[in-house]
This record gives structure tokens, C-alpha cells and sequence, in this order.
């Protein structure tokens, strides 16, 4: 018999004599407090480990007599009573900010601390919440609850990030209690949305019905649950420590509480975690073969559901090593696309999540932030040394890695059936930014037909279990706001994507989300002047900082902040989003992009082989001999306009449109095609849809 704290709280004590626990403390400071204050507890059944043994029990790295260097995180970590101390303390101050150590520290609970650098002089300290939700799901109430918490405490608007969750900017220290208590008493929570811990876990956000979907929603919920930190600091802090708890499915509670091998501190409120939790943070994303709206590889695990020929889900493939961070003109440091680690069966999938964990929190680096991510363990091991430790945490030999058929990204956008009947609609958000009409209409939808959401990796919204009644009337009235059907939206725009960057982010060097509606007009006006159709579109994605938050490293064609209103280029990534791209130039300024645009994309019409992307492209023609195109470029060869449209019958409409054109920083004539489309795009989505 054990005896178990469930989600919220999470400790194990063996209560059976015939039970022994190996007495293992690894990273446990002997200064450090188990805390058990105001816990709950409610009896589980003890299912008894698996009895399979085909490695040993993993040997831990042996403490030297001086003690290691750690960063100072580390020893914020150590002395924070389970990242509790002083940031319960520093919230109820009359500042407006937080300290250094509590500032770190409320990472954990979701919250990063900001200040607008827009501003000169006193600096203006806000907070930024972001929320965890597995797979993107967002209840109905919970999605109300936000939209009404931007108004109330934001900044009126909602951010809908490339985690699937929600970032809710320009909260105030007096405010955070309440803001936070109000999302945990309505469905949410922010716990391990940041931090050194097991992130938002990403699934497809469709509802789909079909079972290996609903597996991989199962299964990323399941891995969600086993990763969220036990110890009670989040509900502490925010709520004076009334619990929240959810039930856990039993292989949940079974897998956390197995120390078979040495996976656990069984002394520990942490029993995953222990006192200095992860050396960094830690990014997981479960799908399905060919789904990869998920960008799989560039998580720390990826996890890909196997199913037998009747679509009956069987086990799993793992990805292990991938991660987007990096620091200019330092190759020692790199993004990374994750590789095949092996293949478990479905019943050990949270077994070997936990190992691989475990050994990324004995072996990753903790004296240098910059080299904590679990592909910088890989990297310097290799990736046989890397399964041989994780197998002895495992207990157990992976299987070969199976075939998978080719990766497709998928969008999910427009309408869809679910496969019970009802509909989902896949709406495009530019930024991920809801704002404005848009905020105001999203809200009218969900709230009238009792709509659940689910958030996407690419910054949009899906709303779900629509009645087929109800279609019309959804559409016409998103199509109101400016949430149109998917075929009257830019192509470019469909799949670009930005952080937030300033004014707001601390590590921005430039723009990226104000940035990238001009950079995506200036790309449809070269698009336009080289003669490639409206219909053709490149993967373009835009990070103020190298960190890589919008996954440029993936893109056809990223821009990275490199400098003041500049930014390095990086090539060679392919629409399926399975290809690394590379540093093609540096410290491009913004006002000279099109000297880069226009080559490329110019050379890329003429010289391409039949359906090449534009990330291919770039990789068969090699950077060599694009640099020189790019070098000698003095124009493109021009040609007649497919179509010879002229919108202004008069001169004064034509000055009206060109007075207004110049607020946009457009032409008339780019001004005049934009109205006509939305125009075109509201009349077929009110008479068709």
C-alpha cells in the first residue's frame, strides 16, 4: 500500500514493509526542507513495477570533494524552498517590481517580469502570464475568463503563442494574485508555462475523432500530468494553499511514484524534480505520422504515435535532441533537429519519458545556461552513449525506431468535420495577436454557442464542436472582424510567424511582431514586381533575438534580430518544417531587405525545377553562388502584369486613396487591391459559406 499527494502536491511515501525505495538523493541539497504544510492526501493502489530487466540500475555522477561551479539560478533554485522563497515574500511588496532571485523564480509559476522598453527614464514593470494547456485545449469558461482578464489587468489584447497557450501581457505586481487566482479557480493554470521544468506539452489541436488523434491528445495529457511539478509551491503562493487537484488516470500516478531505477528522490516533495529541478527548460511534442503541425523535431522528445494496420495505436516512435536557442557568432552554440531514439510499446511510453528526463536532470549542464538544453547533452555523448544511460533509467532495451511516411504541416485552417457530426473552423491569426473587433467577435462566438478552443503551434484559433446549423451564421460574422476563410488570407501570411519581440520582451535586439506585417508586404510587392503568382507563397518566420521563440531556424526564409532594425538571414528550411536552415547572411539592415528579397526570389522563378520550394531551392542552387546573385543583382527582367487592373476612375479618387496609402507606408494602387479583396472576400464568405 502507498500513500500518494495527487496532481497538485504529488508526494509518495511507502507505507508497505515488503516495499523498499533504493535511497538515492542525487541533486538534494542537505539544506533544503521537505515541505508538506496544508497537503491533502488520498490512498492510490500500488501496482507493482514491471519485472522485465535488461540493463542495470544507472550509476550517478559522483560528487567531487570541491563542490561543482553552478550558475546562479542553480542557487536560487537550492535556496527557494521548492521555488517558493522570497518570491511570497517580494509579490506582497509595495514596489512594482521583483527582486533577482524572484524574478527567476516566478518563471516556475508561469510569469516572466517585463517592463516597456518604449519608454525612457522610470521604467514601467509589468508581468507576463502564460498559460499551459495541453495540446492547446482551452475550455469554454476558461477562454472567457482570459478574454475578460485582458481587459480587467492586461493590456487589452490576448496572445496566442507557438506553444499552443496563451500569453496575457502587461499584468501589474498588485494584480498578479488576483489575475492568478482567477485562471486557477476557471480551468487554468500557468504552472511550469516557463522555468526549468517540463513546458506545455503540443498535440494537433484538431478535434479530430479518429483513434490515433484521440491517442496522442490522451497521450499528451498523460506525459503533462506526470511532468507537473508535486510539491504545492504554485498553489501556495497564489492561492494560500487551497488545492485545485484533478483525478490522474492510475498509470499516471503508477509511473510517477515507480523507482525501479533510480528515476526518483523518494525523500523528496519533487520526486521527478528534486530541489534543483531541470537544468534548463524542457519541451515535448506528441503526433500522429504525417502530422507535423507540431514542428517534432525541434522538441527535446518527440513522441510519434505507431498504430498497426486497423489504425489500432501500438507504441511509439521517440525523437530526443531538438532545440531552437542559440547566440550569434558562437558555434558552440546551434539549433538542432531532434534524432531517432527508439521505439517503446504504448504501456511504457511514460517510463521512458521519465528517463529520459532523469538523465537529462543527472547529466545536463548546470554551470553554464547557455549549454543546459538536453541537445547539448546529446551533442557532446552522441546519440548511442546518450540511449545506453537513458536505458538504464529505463530498465530496458528501445526497439528499432519504425518507418514513418513523409511529414506534411498542417494547418488545420477553414472548416473541417470532427468525425461525430459536428464541425471545427480553423481561423487565421496574424501574430497570434486578438485584438481589437477581433477579440470583441471571438468572444460574441464562443459565448453564444457554448464553444470550446483549441490553440494551434502556428498562432491560430480552432473553434470547436460547431452544429452544422450554426456554420453560416459563424462565418458571416467572423468574416465581419476580419477572420476570413483561409483562400481570401494572404498565402504568405498563412504560415509566417513572429514573437512578440519589443516593446515588451527584455532579450529583443528588434522587431519582430510589429515588424512583420511591412517585412510580409514588402515580400508580396517583390513577389508582384518578379512575376511570381499570388497563389505561391515561402515559410517566413521573424525572431527579434536569436533565443528563436517563432522557430526561424525552420523557416524557408527567417530573419532573426541581429542588431538595431537588423537581422541575420537564415535559408534552407523546407515547408514540412524537417529541414535545418543556415546562416546565409549577417546584420542586414530592414531598409535593405528587398536587396535580398528581390535576387531571390527572382532567380528562384526562373531556375526552379518543377513544384520546388523555395527552401530546396536555395539548398540545390548552394549559398556561394546565391550570395553572388545576391552581390551583382541589378534588377529583374520586366515583364507584363498578368492582370492590368485600374481601380481609379477619377483623379481625386485616386489622391483620396493616395493620402491614405501613405499612412499604410503602401502605394494606391497596393491600397486599392487590398480593399477590393477584403471587399470580394466578405461578399463569397456571407453568399457561400
Amino acid at each position: 500500500m502507498t500513500t500518494s499527494f495527487g496532481a497538485a502536491t504529488g508526494i509518495v511515501l511507502p507505507t508497505d514493509p515488503e516495499f523498499r525505495l533504493q535511497s538515492f538523493t542525487g541533486l538534494k541539497s542537505s539544506h533544503s526542507i521537505a515541505f508538506t504544510r496544508n497537503l491533502r492526501v488520498f490512498p492510490v493502489p500500488f501496482c507493482s513495477p514491471t519485472l522485465i530487466r535488461a540493463v542495470s540500475t544507472p550509476v550517478k555522477p559522483e560528487t567531487s570533494a570541491t563542490e561543482p561551479k553552478r550558475s546562479k539560478v542553480e542557487i536560487f533554485k537550492e535556496q527557494s524552498n521548492f521555488i517558493r522563497y522570497p518570491l511570497n515574500e517580494e509579490i506582497l511588496t509595495d514596489t512594482p517590481n521583483i527582486n533577482e532571485a524572484a524574478t527567476q523564480l516566478i518563471k516556475f509559476h508561469g510569469s516572466y517580469q517585463q517592463y516597456n522598453r518604449d519608454e525612457r527614464g522610470t521604467r514601467s514593470f509589468s508581468f507576463m502570464l502564460r498559460t499551459k494547456n495541453p495540446g492547446g485545449k482551452v475550455p469554454n469558461q476558461l477562454y472567457l475568463t482570459m478574454d475578460d482578464l485582458a481587459d480587467q489587468f492586461g493590456i487589452g489584447t490576448l496572445r496566442l503563442t507557438t506553444r499552443q497557450t496563451f500569453q496575457l501581457h502587461g499584468v501589474l505586481k498588485k494584480d498578479l494574485k488576483t489575475v492568478m487566482g482567477t485562471i486557477i479557480r476557471n480551468m487554468g493554470s500557468t504552472l511550469g508555462a516557463c522555468g526549468d521544468l517540463n513546458r506545455n506539452v503540443l498535440a494537433p489541436a484538431a478535434p479530430l475523432m479518429a483513434k490515433e488523434y484521440r491517442f496522442a491528445q490522451e497521450t499528451a495529457d498523460n506525459i503533462a500530468a506526470l511532468l507537473t511539478p508535486q510539491s504545492g509551491f504554485y498553489y501556495d503562493v497564489w492561492v494560500d494553499g487551497e488545492k485545485f487537484m484533478t483525478s490522474e488516470p492510475p498509470e499516471v500516478v503508477k509511473a510517477r511514484n515507480d523507482n525501479s531505477h533510480g528515476t526518483n528522490f523518494p525523500d523528496s516533495p519533487e520526486p521527478i524534480y528534486g530541489t534543483q529541478f531541470l537544468p534548463r527548460k524542457f519541451k515535448i511534442a506528441v503526433t500522429v505520422p504525417t502530422d507535423n503541425s507540431v514542428d517534432i523535431l525541434t522538441n527535446d522528445i518527440g513522441v510519434v504515435v505507431v498504430s498497426d494496420e486497423n489504425g489500432e495505436p501500438q507504441g511509439f516512435n521517440i525523437y530526443v535532441g531538438g532545440g531552437m536557442g542559440r547566440t550569434h557568432r558562437m558555434e558552440t552554440t546551434f539549433a538542432r533537429l531532434g534524432e531517432p531514439l527508439g521505439y517503446v510499446p504504448k504501456a511504457d511510453i511514460l517510463y521512458a519519458i521519465k528517463a529520459i528526463v532523469a538523465t537529462q536532470r543527472d547529466h545536463g549542464r548546470r554551470d553554464d545556461r547557455r549549454y543546459s538544453r538536453m541537445k547539448y547533452l546529446i551533442s557532446s555523448w552522441g546519440i548511442e552513449k546518450f540511449r545506453s544511460v537513458v536505458e538504464q533509467y529505463y530498465g530496458k532495451k528501445f526497439e528499432h525506431f519504425h518507418e514513418l511516411p513523409e511529414w506534411e504541416f498542417k494547418s488545420y485552417l477553414g472548416w473541417h468535420e470532427q468525425g461525430d457530426g459536428a464541425l471545427f473552423c480553423g481561423l487565421h491569426v496574424d501574430n497570434g495577436r486578438i485584438g481589437g473587433k477581433m477579440k470583441k467577435t471571438l468572444r460574441e462566438v464562443i459565448e453564444k454557442y457554448n464553444l470550446n478552443v483549441r490553440i494551434t503551434p502556428n498562432q491560430n484559433l480552432i473553434l470547436c464542436d460547431i452544429r452544422s446549423a450554426w456554420r453560416r451564421p459563424i462565418t458571416t460574422v467572423l468574416a465581419q472582424a476580419g477572420l476570413l476563410h483561409p483562400k481570401y488570407v494572404d498565402p504568405l501570411n498563412l504560415t509566417a510567424m513572429a514573437c512578440p519581440a519589443f516593446p515588451l520582451c527584455p532579450l529583443a535586439i528588434t522587431e519582430a511582431e510589429r515588424g512583420i506585417p511591412d517585412i510580409l508586404k514588402r515580400v508580396r510587392a517583390v513577389f508582384e514586381k518578379v512575376g511570381l503568382k499570388y497563389s505561391e507563397s515561402v515559410v517566413i518566420r521573424v525572431t527579434g533575438c536569436p533565443n528563436g521563440c517563432a522557430r526561424p531556424y525552420m523557416a524557408e526564409f527567417g530573419l532573426v534580430g541581429d542588431g538595431p532594425n537588423s537581422y541575420q538571414i537564415w535559408l534552407g528550411g523546407i515547408p514540412n518544417q524537417t529541414q535545418i536552415a543556415r546562416t546565409f547572411m549577417n546584420k542586414v539592415k530592414v531598409q535593405d531587405l528587398e536587396k535580398v528579397f528581390e535576387p531571390l526570389f527572382y532567380y528562384w522563378k526562373q531556375k526552379r525545377q518543377p513544384k520546388e520550394s523555395f527552401g530546396d531551392f536555395t539548398t540545390r542552387m548552394g549559398f556561394e553562388k546565391l550570395r553572388e546573385l545576391v552581390d551583382k543583382w541589378e534588377g529583374p527582367v520586366q515583364s507584363p502584369a498578368r492582370y492590368n487592373l485600374k481601380p481609379f476612375a477619377d483623379k481625386e479618387t485616386y489622391e483620396a486613396m493616395e493620402e491614405l496609402a501613405k499612412l499604410q507606408n503602401k502605394t494606391a494602387h497596393q491600397l486599392a487591391m487590398e480593399v477590393i479583396r477584403n471587399f470580394v472576400a466578405a461578399q463569397q464568405n456571407g453568399k457561400s459559406e
